[in-house]
């Protein structure tokens, strides 16, 4: 597409150490400089090391690339936790002289601690002078919702196969935030249900088929949102279920959260109650997400382009 005013998209994502021994110096910037107890970065030192390694930067810059693809524009990465920072992006966004930007963040429901940092961050430190043009959320967006749908549809009727059955218990989830959050008027919690429930819908889901729980809630003490992951299983069991299937529709690539947290946490909890446990294949490099982007980045331009 054109490109009126030197425009160009900037996502905006959490970060992750790109290895074990930088967890430390993550979770300080994480917390913005407060030490966590050292139980506390041992145990995520340990969830890291079981898996190797978060593949999170690679597959969001992967993200940035198809968008660009599809969008005709240039398209910068930025990280509020790590490497490449959202100073270093908007550093280089200046350099390239972009008098325009269209800052998507890849956390599609909005909360004050996930996408209001982002913000916080990104207008922080520097004098910034080209246009921001801020999306606050996305989370019904429909090509999002196809997207989550679709990878739904493919891994539930695989985990049926498997298990030889027709019909096996969905469990939505997203991750956690302090209860003071929502308490303040946040609004992610009506969001990640209302996303919830518009993927199973498009996926053609009954009431009966599905619910929602709210997974990694922090270690740092104070009340987190539920219902808890573990829980809605234990519910599960006591209907009388032996199957589950998790969709983790608050995050948009593999991170720790689901290659730990539901593919090690969750499966091996579901295990010692007698459960098996299913999920379905995050976005990643779905092309449906990168067309979700760009249908969101050239609304902007649209709507920032005098009438004529």
């Amino acid at each position: 597409m054109s490109n009126p005013k030197k425009t160009a998209v900037l996502l905006l994502a959490h970060g992750s150490p790109d290895s074990v021994d930088e967890v430390p110096e993550f979770l300080l910037r994480v917390t913005g400089g407060r030490p966590l107890p050292p139980a506390v970065v041992e145990e995520v030192k340990h969830r890291y090391g079981l898996i190797g390694r978060s593949p999170l930067t690679e597959l969001t810059l992967k993200q940035g690339e198809l968008l660009a693809q599809q969008l005709g524009l240039p398209v910068y990465v930025g990280m509020r936790n790590w490497k490449p920072f959202i100073a270093d992006a908007v550093h280089a966004l200046i350099t390239d002289g972009i008098e325009h930007t269209i800052a998507i963040c890849l956390a599609p429901q909005n909360s004050r601690t996930s996408v209001g940092l982002y913000r916080s961050a990104l207008a922080s430190g520097q004098d910034i002078p080209f246009d921001v043009d801020f999306v606050e959320s996305w989370h019904d967006h429909p090509l999002l919702i196809k997207a989550f749908a679709d990878k739904l549809r493919a891994g539930w009727d695989r985990a049926r196969r498997d298990a030889g059955v027709q019909a096996i218990p969905i469990i939505f989830t997203a991750h956690s935030v302090p209860e003071r959050t929502i308490a303040d008027g946040d609004p992610y919690e009506r969001q990640t249900n209302e996303t919830a429930a518009l993927v199973a819908r498009e996926a053609g889901l009954g009431a009966e088929d599905w619910t929602f729980a709210f997974q990694s809630q922090g270690m740092s003490g104070g009340a987190w949102l539920g219902p808890r992951v573990e829980d809605t299983i234990l519910g599960l069991k006591e209907k009388g279920h032996s199957e589950v299937f998790i969709q983790a529709i608050g995050f948009l690539c593999d991170h720790v959260e689901v290659l730990y947290d539901i593919d090690i946490g969750f499966k091996e909890f579901a295990k010692k109650q007698g459960l098996r446990l299913w999920r379905a294949d995050s976005l990643n490099d779905s092309p449906l997400l990168a067309a979700a982007l760009a249908d969101i980045a050239r609304s902007r331009i649209a709507e920032a382009v005098p009438n004529r």
